[in-house]
C-alpha cells in the first residue's frame, strides 16, 4: 500500500502562483511515477502533469503548458507542482496519484493508470 499526501493548496488571485507538494510512502523507500490531476465541479478529472520515477520524462496538459512545472525530489519521495500565472479556470481540487508497477521512464496520464490517490487539495483562483 502506498500513502499519498498532498499539501499546498489555497486561495490566490489571478496571475498569482502556488506550489503543491505530494509525498508518497510505501512498504519500501522507493520512488514512484506520479501524476497531478484536477477536477472542477461538474467536470471530469484530468491530468495536468505527470513525471516518471527517474524524473526524466514529464507530461503537461495543453491548458497548463508554459505555466505549470512538475518536479521531484527523489531523496524525499516528494513531487512538486509549481503553478504560475494562475487563472480562474484553474480552480479545482488537485489530486496527486502514484503508481508502483511501472518502470523508471514511465508516466501515466489516465486516472486508470494510477492505483494510489491522495485526498485532494483545493485550489481557488479569484478574478
Amino acid at each position: 500500500q502506498v500513502q499519498v499526501i498532498e499539501s499546498g493548496g489555497g486561495l490566490v488571485q489571478a496571475g498569482g502562483s502556488l506550489r503543491l507538494s505530494c509525498k508518497a510512502s510505501g512498504r519500501t523507500n522507493s520512488d514512484y511515477p506520479m501524476g497531478w490531476f484536477r477536477q472542477a465541479p461538474g467536470k471530469e478529472r484530468e491530468c495536468v502533469a505527470a513525471i516518471s520515477r527517474n524524473g526524466i520524462s514529464t507530461f503537461y496538459g495543453d491548458s497548463v503548458k508554459g505555466r505549470f512545472t512538475i518536479s521531484r525530489d527523489n531523496g524525499k519521495n516528494t513531487v512538486f507542482l509549481q503553478m504560475n500565472s494562475l487563472q480562474p479556470e484553474d480552480t479545482a481540487v488537485y489530486y496527486c496519484a502514484a503508481d508502483e508497477t511501472h518502470g523508471s521512464s514511465w508516466f501515466g496520464t489516465s486516472i486508470y493508470e494510477y492505483d494510489f490517490w491522495g485526498q485532494g487539495t483545493q485550489v481557488t483562483v479569484s478574478s
